[in-house]
């Protein structure tokens, strides 16, 4: 059944009920009565079952209530312009399938590429040549090899790669291509991230040439070991220092270095469903030290018991934020 077709058999009550429930969810400090609520609700009907995944959809797609409707007319009740808000909230759900059909273009581009790592794992693959590529949470790659290079495509996420000698005659250069450029290895680790159109590039070993998209327009730049740079399709930034902690993903860590809480929290939901929200309050707090990926009740345990954060957990840990205590 597609997204579209199961659209018209959400009822508007049932999508205006969900989007009041989303709210409700969002505001931080849902009691478990009320969380007892939304469970009975949700389960009563499958109409309002699909209306809740479709809620559940929408904050998964945009990492939380779009901007336009976090403002103070989400307050509990009282506040006269929550009924507005609620009502423009249900018609985005009821017409938010047509805009996330470009998403789900994209969706289906990781689900058919070669090679992926779902959320929260750590892939290791080894290609035809011996080329080593670690795939991080959420990534997908797609291989080519052909008579005259060895192609890996960044459909999505981050990868960690060590090239092998091609054993091709004459040897085949290693590219690494995303929608923002091509990065040709040297003989060379090196790790490779893409977010929010731009591509991040850190260089362990050996060297890289980039080209942006435009090549004709951008000089290539050759990026060092011990370098890092990033790049859309029209601009190269300048090199600077790589932190080679940058890789301790695939030890299964997080480092953070004076990092800010709330690069922290959207670092660490990358490996887990479900959210982690920063209280903008303290968004700056600077964290550092090493926490387990992978073991996220552990991970916020221990920020809690090395500063003054609280944590609070909805919906069985699936909405978590993050406060000054």
């Amino acid at each position: 059944m597609t997204e579209t077709a199961s659209a018209a058999q959400i009822s508007p009550q049932a999508l205006e009920e969900a989007a009041e429930w989303l709210m409700c969810m969002g505001e931080g400090d849902v009691s478990e009565a009320e969380q007892a609520a939304w469970r009975v609700w949700r389960s009563s009907s499958p109409d309002r079952e699909r209306a809740w995944q479709r809620a559940e959809l929408l904050m998964g797609k945009l990492g939380g209530l779009p901007p336009a409707l976090a403002m103070s007319a989400l307050d509990r009740p009282g506040n006269p312009g929550r009924r507005a808000v609620i009502t423009r909230l249900a018609i985005f759900l009821a017409l938010a399938p047509t805009s996330w059909l470009g998403f789900n273009l994209s969706e289906r581009q990781g689900w058919m590429a070669d090679y992926r790592a779902a959320i929260g794992e750590c892939r290791e693959i080894i290609l035809v040549d011996g080329t080593q590529v670690f795939l991080n949470t959420d990534s997908a790659i797609d291989v080519r090899f052909d008579p005259d290079q060895r192609l890996i495509r960044l459909v999505r996420g981050e990868i960690l790669v060590q090239t092998a000698p091609d054993s091709a005659v004459p040897p085949r250069p290693l590219r690494v291509a995303t929608s923002e450029g091509r990065m040709q290895a040297l003989g060379t680790r090196f790790s490779v991230r893409e977010r929010a159109g731009r591509t991040y590039l850190a260089v362990l070993e050996g060297a890289i040439r980039v080209e942006a998209g435009s090549a004709a327009l951008v000089t290539p730049l050759v990026v060092k070991a011990g370098e890092k740079t990033d790049f859309d399709a029209r601009a190269t930034a300048p090199v600077s220092r790589v932190d080679e902690t940058i890789t301790a993903w695939t030890q299964g860590m997080l480092m953070a270095d004076k990092m800010r809480l709330e690069d922290f929290a959207a670092e660490l939901a990358r490996y887990g469903r479900g959210f982690v929200r920063c209280d903008p309050a303290i968004a700056d707090l600077l964290i550092s030290g090493a926490y387990p990926i992978n073991e996220r009740r552990r991970t916020l345990n221990m920020l809690a018991a090395t500063y003054s954060i609280s944590v609070t957990e909805h919906m069985s840990g699936y909405w978590t934020l993050l406060a000054a205590r």
